[in-house]
């Protein structure tokens, strides 16, 4: 059976496209795609983001389940700080990309919407005594995202928090909208933004206020299309595009999460060896040189031969061009190389190029 979010009622009335998202109805877009995207960049845009699954752990077994759990090390956050993080299966493949948030007396696990039971099945999984609770309440939690570089400003017509207090990748507790919640400052866009975690019951309020407070910026809301657009121009990855069970957090560029100097945890022998011998591809970001718009799972050509292929693709609005990223097996991977992208039998030439391809971002 498909959900509907909290929010699914106002995307209906706001005559949003409306389509099926990873077990959920979710708007696509409620205009044009390029048009929201831009807005996001210029001012600040409102995201249902309902669909994601948030675990709550608690007891006294929390901590050394998620830090067994993870590649990340939750021993460097302090309360209130967010950490973003990969969880692995023993071979080193990945499970889930999440943020994880140290809320004092427990954590919170906010994962994929595509991944939900699997991902508490797993954690499940790892659970090796009775100290320690695991409790899924995604079906308990709305969530709204408000992102853009005016994102400060819309909040604050919300809530009496001090904004500027809290920094990039931290949450707080507090009243926004006359509702009682936590709210962090994240996001998925490279622009500065916070995500508003709160009952469902509150969701029109909730709306209500935020949409009021956007469109004293020109703000306005913004489907899932406009949110993968935005999230590729940074270069970020999504899981079951750039990130999978088959692929291992070196290759894909996210090294940078794995802490091999912590104790032991899942997929940390097989994380090390890869590390030690280096990868055999690797995840690089590439622009068109040509008119094209490259797509999953197109092939990458380099001297003659497939070494690769596209894992997400689009036209860039605000570079206006096509633009991509995809695995390429060694030693084609370095920046400044030529690439072909295979688009439908023609070799259209391309360009690895260092990530972000949107440098102008807020929170780059």
């Amino acid at each position: 059976m498909i959900k509907k979010t909290p929010f699914h009622e106002i995307h209906r009335k706001l005559e949003a496209k409306i389509v099926e998202f990873a077990g959920y109805y979710m708007p696509l877009q409620y205009r044009s795609m390029i048009e929201e995207h831009k807005r996001v960049r210029k001012s600040v845009g409102l995201f249902d983001l309902s669909h994601m699954g948030e675990f709550q752990v608690r007891g006294e077994g929390a901590a050394p389940l998620v830090q067994n759990a993870i590649t990340n090390d939750i021993s460097r956050l302090e309360i209130g700080q967010v950490l973003y993080t990969c969880m692995c299966y023993p071979d080193g493949g990945i499970v889930d990309d999440l943020l994880v948030y140290n809320l004092g007396d427990e954590y919170m696990l906010v994962v994929n919407a595509s991944n939900i039971e699997k991902d508490f099945a797993h954690l499940k999984s790892l659970i090796k005594s009775d100290d320690v609770d695991l409790i899924n309440l995604s079906d308990e939690t709305a969530l709204l995202a408000i992102q853009g570089p005016d994102a400060q400003k819309a909040l604050a017509k919300m809530t009496d928090c001090d904004l500027e207090s809290i920094p990039f990748y931290w949450s707080a507790t507090a009243k926004v909208a006359g509702v009682e919640m936590i709210f962090s400052r994240t996001g998925y866009t490279g622009e500065d933004g916070f995500e508003l975690y709160f009952p469902p019951e509150y969701a029109g309020k909730v709306w209500d206020a935020a949409a009021e407070a956007a469109r004293e910026f020109d703000g306005e809301p913004i489907g899932l299309g406009a949110r993968d657009t935005l999230r590729l121009e940074m270069k970020y990855a999504l899981y079951g595009n750039d990130i999978d069970q088959t692929t291992n957090p070196i290759e894909a560029g996210l090294g940078w999460t794995v802490k091999l100097d912590k104790a032991d945890f899942v997929g940390k022998e097989a994380i090390a060896r890869v590390k030690a011998e280096g990868p055999k591809r690797r995840l690089v970001a590439f622009e068109l040189k040509e008119k094209g718009i490259p797509r999953q799972h197109y092939p990458i050509i380099c001297d003659g031969k497939k070494a690769g292929e596209v894992t997400s693709g689009m036209f860039s609005p605000m570079l206006e061009k096509g633009v991509g990223a995809g695995y390429v097996d060694k030693p084609y991977d370095n920046v400044g190389n030529e690439i072909g992208i295979d688009i439908r039998g023609k070799i259209v030439p391309a360009e690895i190029v260092k990530p972000p391809f949107y440098k102008q971002g807020t929170r780059r």
